[in-house]
C-alpha cells in the first residue's frame, strides 16, 4: 500500500462541482410560482368561544397527562384525591383523572400556528 493511498480518503478525486446560485443571496422565484402569505393574526391563542378542536380528550392526551401526574406523585408532589390503599402513582394519577381533580391545561397546536388551550375539567375523559 502506498502512503499516498493510506491517508484515509477512500473518494475519488473528480471535478469541482460549482454551485450555480451562492447561499447568501436570495432567490428569484419565476413568475407564477404560487406564494402562500400567512396573516399576522393567525398565530396565538384562540379565544375559547372560537375553539374548533373537539372536547374530547384524546389517548395521547391522557396517557401524557397520566405519565406526568404519576411522575409528579413519585417525586412527592400533593395528591388532590383521597388515598384508600393506593401506592402506586399511577393509579393515584388515574383515580385523580377520574375525579377531575388534576390541574394541568392542554395546549393543542393548529396548523396555522394558532394554539388552544383547555383546562382538564372542561375536556370530556372516555
Amino acid at each position: 500500500m502506498d502512503p499516498e493511498e493510506a491517508d484515509g480518503d477512500d473518494f475519488e478525486d473528480g471535478a469541482e462541482i460549482e454551485d450555480d446560485e451562492p447561499l447568501d443571496e436570495p432567490i428569484d422565484h419565476e413568475q407564477g410560482e404560487r406564494v402562500e402569505i400567512i396573516s399576522e393574526g393567525a398565530t396565538g391563542q384562540v379565544e375559547p368561544q372560537k375553539r374548533i378542536t373537539t372536547k374530547y380528550m384524546t389517548k395521547y392526551e391522557r396517557a401524557r397527562v397520566l405519565g406526568t401526574r404519576a411522575l409528579q406523585i413519585a417525586m412527592c408532589a400533593p395528591v388532590m384525591v383521597e388515598l384508600e390503599e393506593e401506592t402506586d402513582p399511577l393509579a393515584i394519577a388515574m383515580k385523580e383523572i377520574k375525579a377531575r381533580k388534576i390541574p394541568f391545561i392542554i395546549s393543542r397546536y393548529l396548523p396555522d400556528g394558532s394554539y388552544e388551550d383547555w383546562a382538564l375539567d372542561e375536556l370530556i375523559i372516555d
